[in-house]
């Protein structure tokens, strides 16, 4: 926990004691269906929470956004960045229904209602639009674009707030990029968290 006050400074106290039951709900959960590493476990705050609020760092999610999380797993990074942003709704979408039972277990235990869950895959998704999909390591940045763009509504008047794809992703991104055909701004993480851990991790927004 102490690791996101280094960062962070103006959590309200109920945003704090939801950060603070994070790392014991994820433990209980993790006996019955594992999504986290044991070793991660350790590591919680620093490999999880603090790599979800990359996001926040450099995006003001807007009051009443509707936001996809992407092959959402276990809630990262969408469950810290709805504890993070209360006014924002945050649609969590995986193809593995038992990864979503952990996040609405997550979501109900430290009360946030701005979480709903949808089992499917993004391709799938036909009826709905969002100002903005949010994802952490889940594709090359080629299936990504092509899986999200069609979901991200076009915001004229958005303004400062994000309207398009945020990914989260390691290694050399080069020939990624590449094949992606897109031109995404690309922000270094360990230059926004000094953690060892951060290295070779970047911050990836392409603009619809």
């Amino acid at each position: 926990m102490e690791i996101l006050q280094q960062y962070f400074t103006d959590f309200t106290p109920q945003q704090l004691q939801q950060f603070a039951a994070l790392k014991n709900l994820y433990a209980e959960w993790n006996e019955k269906i594992n999504v986290i590493s044991r070793k991660d476990m350790d590591n919680f705050y620093e490999h999880h929470v603090l790599h979800s609020l990359t996001i926040a760092t450099q995006f003001e999610f807007t009051k009443d956004m509707q936001v996809m999380d992407l092959g959402c797993g276990g809630g990262f990074p969408g469950i810290p960045l709805a504890i993070f942003f209360p006014d924002v709704h945050f649609h969590m979408v995986d193809s593995i229904n038992k990864k979503l039972k952990v996040v609405e277990g997550v979501a109900a235990a430290t009360g946030l209602k701005n979480v709903t869950v949808q089992h499917s895959r993004a391709e799938e998704i036909k009826n709905r639009k969002f100002d903005t999909v949010i994802s952490r390591a889940v594709a090359p940045l080629k299936d990504l674009w092509l899986w999200s763009k069609p979901l991200i509504k076009k915001n004229k008047m958005a303004g400062e707030a994000p309207n398009g794809l945020i990914c989260l992703k390691g290694g050399d991104l080069t020939q990624e990029i590449f094949e992606s055909g897109c031109k995404p701004h690309v922000w270094q993480v360990q230059q926004i968290f000094a953690a060892p851990f951060f290295e070779q991790k970047y911050l990836l927004y392409i603009k619809v």
